[in-house]
């Protein structure tokens, strides 16, 4: 019997010290939303500046890719013309 009663005890000992943590952290659970909301805005700046370099650098090499065979194209085909006409 004595084996039931120290788990009882220990049980009530367990559920009083969880209900006791919790209501001792609700103040600062408050306190920690702001700087939660406030991190994960920047995390979401962050993502976004990430995403603009990417999409710019990759704007930027198509474009310079797409100059080039264009010169490219243009030079083949002044070749190709200049031996059509001789």
């Amino acid at each position: 019997m004595k084996n039931i009663y120290t788990k009882i005890a220990m049980a009530f000992l367990a559920v009083g010290m969880v209900v006791g943590a919790s209501a001792q952290t609700v103040g600062q659970d408050m306190k920690n939303a702001g700087t939660d909301t406030k991190n994960a805005a920047k995390d979401t700046g962050k993502g976004i500046k990430r995403g603009a370099v990417k999409t710019g650098h990759a704007i930027k090499h198509g474009t310079k890719k797409g100059v080039h065979k264009t010169a490219r194209a243009t030079a083949n085909g002044a070749d190709k013309l200049e031996q059509k006409t001789q």
